[in-house]
């Protein structure tokens, strides 16, 4: 890829993650669907937070923490997301820039208050996360930056912002900006249930202004509206550049219209929280794709992330993933 000041910059919610530990018990009595992501307001918010055990508030968000991933890495990433001018906001500001990301938006002096995202973490370590989107679904097509798309290697959306027209608009504007420089998108499809609330709009969006595509096997089933993941795998060749898809326990694939190669899950000791997970897989896989590294080699640096998080609390790696890297593959 030609030279540019970023490896990846990222789009997507800004949010503050208050990440706890909950029992099966407390999970049934607040009614709430296990195993998944819903949008909630801000009076349950509030709620919700107030039944919350003692947690961790960090900088979140999808694309916030792929970002993290790629300078702990080694890599050189920039971001784009909305926060306001309040507590939570300066958390947000500090604490991507702490980790490494260039953070490309001034904070908002109108609006709802930041995003915030109640994850609740079960013996089993699923996490169930109630999400305020706040101000963060405010981003709109002004807020692209096209000095920083224009500069990075990748432009990596999330999907989880999708569901406002100015974010649609954003997610084009970004993919246009990009391509008229000559450089790559990305995509990740975040959620089956955002999936299912926007099919068509994804497809349109994968097969029309997207080169790379993350999924995991839920979300690229719902995309073709299939139970068979090798349907729905078979469906996105010829669609799209490359497309890489994971499949928990059983390690992930990478597919492109010559060849899928398949990738090992690495092995864990113990699986503590599994928030995070597909982040920090597409971390290291857009890290290995921009230092021009084999997909089988990007898959695998995927993975290594992939698991170094999910073998403690949070959606950020507690070790330097450069380090580990190495340390892991020589």
């Amino acid at each position: 890829m030609a030279d540019a000041q970023f490896d990846v910059v990222g789009v997507g919610n800004a949010i503050v993650d208050v990440i706890s530990q909950a029992d099966e018990a407390l999970i049934k009595r607040l009614d709430l669907n296990k195993g998944t992501m819903t949008l909630i307001d801000a009076d349950q918010a509030e709620w919700l937070y107030s039944e919350m055990g003692a947690g961790i508030e960090t900088s979140g968000g999808s694309a916030a923490n792929t970002l993290a991933g790629i300078a702990s890495l080694g890599g050189k990433g920039a971001y784009i997301g909305k926060v306001r001018d309040d507590q939570l906001g300066g958390v947000f500001s500090h604490d991507i820039q702490a980790a490494g990301v260039d953070y490309r938006l001034r904070a908002a002096t109108e609006g709802p208050t930041t995003a915030r995202c109640l994850i609740f973490v079960t013996p089993d370590a699923d996490r169930t996360m109630q999400t305020f989107l706040g101000v963060s679904v405010m981003l709109g097509p002004e807020d692209i930056d096209p000095e920083a798309i224009g500069d990075a290697k990748i432009t990596y959306l999330e999907g989880y912002l999708f569901d406002r027209d100015e974010a649609k608009e954003a997610f084009v504007k970004a993919a246009e900006l990009a391509h008229a420089a000559g450089r790559k998108v990305a995509l990740s499809l975040s959620d089956p249930f955002c999936v299912d609330r926007h099919r068509a709009s994804f497809r349109h969006l994968v097969e029309g202004h997207v080169d790379i595509l993350f999924a995991n096997s839920d979300e690229i089933t719902s995309l073709y509206e299939t139970d068979s993941f090798d349907d729905a795998v078979g469906q996105l060749v010829g669609k799209i550049e490359l497309a890489a898809v994971t499949r928990g326990a059983e390690g992930s694939v990478i597919v492109t219209a010559d060849e899928v190669v398949e990738i090992a899950a690495e092995p864990v000791g113990k699986v503590v929280d599994t928030t995070g997970a597909g982040d920090l897989y597409a971390a290291g896989v857009l890290f290995g794709l921009t230092q021009g590294f084999e997909f089988g080699v990007a898959g695998r640096i995927g993975s290594i992330c992939a698991a170094e998080v999910i073998s403690h609390y949070g959606a950020r790696p507690e070790t330097s993933l450069s380090a580990l890297v190495k340390e892991k593959m020589g």
